[in-house]
């Protein structure tokens, strides 16, 4: 990964606090699907179900303060792209003190994926990573989220979304069919 990734400044290894994830709930209740941040264990598995080690191009939408994300960015190889869409500009503004270059920080909603793609110059992303809360969205919007996922994924690519309710999958497999 080279040096970069060890300068200070990087934060890949800092986890954000848990404290700075429960202000995010706080300030937008709606828009945040928990009051903790995922845990080591989910982050291991989410990295193992998304093979993060071979894809090239992957997308997370709502990263939230960036714990996910620094993990994933350990996993990915050296000339991987990272592209995160978030919703709010208080989990956004955290995000950008993540430095690496293969990671771009985006303000915006995942219904907008395709145009998102087009505007940072990424092609079909091999993983989407989704730690939205579907079961806090109205249904009409984590329909066109997810139909935005499903014309957007690279062939053969792989949605790997997480969250504590079940709803994300109700929503999903009309439209992606079931894992």
């Amino acid at each position: 990964m080279g040096e970069e990734c060890e300068d200070p400044k990087n934060d890949s290894t800092r986890r954000t606090s848990p404290a700075a994830f429960l202000l995010g709930f706080l300030r937008e209740p709606g828009q945040v699907g928990s009051v903790i941040p995922s845990s080591r264990f989910l982050e291991q598995r989410i990295v193992g179900a998304s093979n993060l080690s071979a894809a090239r191009r992957v997308v997370e939408l709502g990263p939230g303060t960036g714990g996910t994300t620094r993990t994933f960015l350990r996993h990915l190889a050296p000339d991987a792209q990272l592209l995160s869409i978030e919703l709010s500009p208080h989990f956004h503004e955290l995000l950008d003190e993540i430095t690496d270059p293969r990671f771009t920080n985006h303000l915006g909603s995942a219904e907008d994926l395709a145009e998102i793609l087009a505007f940072h110059d990424m092609g079909q992303p091999d993983v989407v990573i989704s730690g939205i809360p579907f079961s806090k969205m109205p249904e009409a919007v984590a329909s066109r989220v997810s139909q935005a996922v499903n014309d957007n994924l690279a062939e053969n690519g792989r949605f790997i979304a997480y969250q504590f309710r079940r709803d994300v999958a109700c929503i999903t497999d009309p439209i992606m069919g079931p894992p």
